[in-house]
């Protein structure tokens, strides 16, 4: 490890930990981005866990800098709108890009290569050569694929494993609580709230303004709604109005207006009356199609796979970027503790591949009910999901789950 140079193949947040903790311990670092912008306009709301902020400690980002809304607790709704079930917990909610930007102020300007597409990789005498569409190249002793679940870094060195669907979407909208009724600010705002419907799941919660105003009246509600659509109706919602269909996922302003529509419909349909304003008065609709991307590997070589580019565990465990940034540090870790290269690929492997491992079956047996078709969670007994344990065990990392018993 004479020279300790790192290029990282994608800018989000899981390239930018990982990035900031290996110049922290001395690496000369290249952040390649497909992106010619930074993405702070992008991403919905994430949970602030604990250990996320543990994380941000260590790189000196001072806690408050980038915060978010505090809740006390989850709320189970039923069908009809009425609280069934409410569990006491502490936690904070903020948009994604708060915790982006936290990363990106942070990272050396001038090694963050916005625009720069990822064409491919060669290696000789221990050195890769990372070249770009751009036709730049970049001499690394390390790359980090996080590049995200479409990872173009593990099309290479492990091309058999893809992303699965999992027959359902996740329906998302963002509004601004100025534009929310008097009632629904009232009665729903404030929840971390868990509502159940015929064959579906809604997930909603208060984050901080888009400007990071947590004032009352500056704040947005961000909901995220998980509804089945069959192969056909995914094809469907992917295909704009040009007859394009995209593959993993369509850019919001292609999307077709009737499924915009359809998805108002369905909370018309679907979705007790106290809940309608979530997904009417968003300021915008995307869609979210559902996969897993399972894994056996995460080294190859003097290359490492982190965040969703080693796995990809359903939003229902709500631990992506916490996941991408214990990839990060645990890498980082290794690499300055070994004596060589394979010796830390080895050692980051055998510590995250278990933990993606946990995330990634916990978050399908959260999911299972709606990738089945049942009506409810509770109707398989042996899936284990009671409304007052999906509330507990969802959006937590696993560990939580396994030190509580649950």
């Amino acid at each position: 490890m004479k020279n300790k140079r790192a290029v990282i193949v994608g800018g989000s947040v899981g390239g930018l930990f990982a990035g900031n903790f290996l110049v922290g311990r001395g690496w000369e670092v290249d952040i390649l981005e497909i992106a010619p912008e930074n993405l702070a306009s992008r991403g919905q709301g994430i949970a602030r866990h604990a250990e996320l902020e543990d994380l941000l400690d260590l790189l000196d980002v001072p806690r408050g800098m980038f915060g978010g809304i505090d809740v006390s607790g989850r709320t189970a709704f039923d069908r009809t709108g009425a609280i069934v079930s409410q569990f006491a917990l502490d936690q904070q909610l903020c948009a994604w890009n708060q915790v982006y930007l936290s990363l990106f102020e942070k990272f050396p300007r001038a090694h963050y290569h916005g625009g720069n597409v990822f064409a491919g990789m060669e290696s000789v005498g221990g050195v890769t050569s990372v070249r770009t569409t751009e036709g730049r190249s970049f001499e690394a002793d390390v790359v980090i694929g996080a590049d995200g679940f479409r990872s173009a870094v593990r099309q290479i060195v492990a091309p058999e494993v893809q992303p699965e669907y999992a027959g359902y979407v996740a329906w998302r909208g963002t509004s601004q609580e100025a534009n929310l009724s008097e009632t629904f600010r009232a009665d729903i705002f404030s929840h971390y709230a868990f509502l159940f419907m015929p064959g579906s799941q809604l997930i909603g919660y208060p984050i901080d303004g888009a400007d990071g105003s947590q004032a009352p009246g500056e704040r947005r509600y961000t909901y995220l709604w998980y509804h089945p659509a069959s192969d056909e109706k995914l094809a469907d919602i992917l295909t704009d109005a040009s007859g394009k269909t995209y593959e993993y996922g369509i850019p919001p302003h292609r999307m077709r207006p009737e499924h915009v529509e359809m998805v108002r419909e369905n909370a018309r349909h679907e979705m007790p009356a106290n809940f309608h304003e979530a997904v009417m008065r968003a300021d915008s609709t995307t869609v979210q199609p559902i996969y897993d991307v399972d894994n056996d590997r995460l080294a190859f070589g003097n290359v490492a796979l982190i965040g969703d580019a080693a796995f990809v565990a359903r939003p229902h465990v709500g631990v992506g970027v916490l996941k991408a940034g214990q990839d990060a540090l645990a890498l980082a870790d290794a690499l300055a503790d070994s004596e060589t290269i394979p010796d830390a690929m080895a050692r980051y492997e055998a510590e995250r591949l278990p933990a993606g491992k946990r995330a990634l079956h916990h978050a399908r047996n959260l999911g299972a009910f709606i990738q089945r078709g049942l009506d409810s969670p509770t109707d398989d007994p042996s899936l284990n999901l009671p409304l007052e344990r999906i509330i507990r065990v969802s959006g937590r990392p696993v560990e939580h789950m396994i030190e509580q018993g649950l």
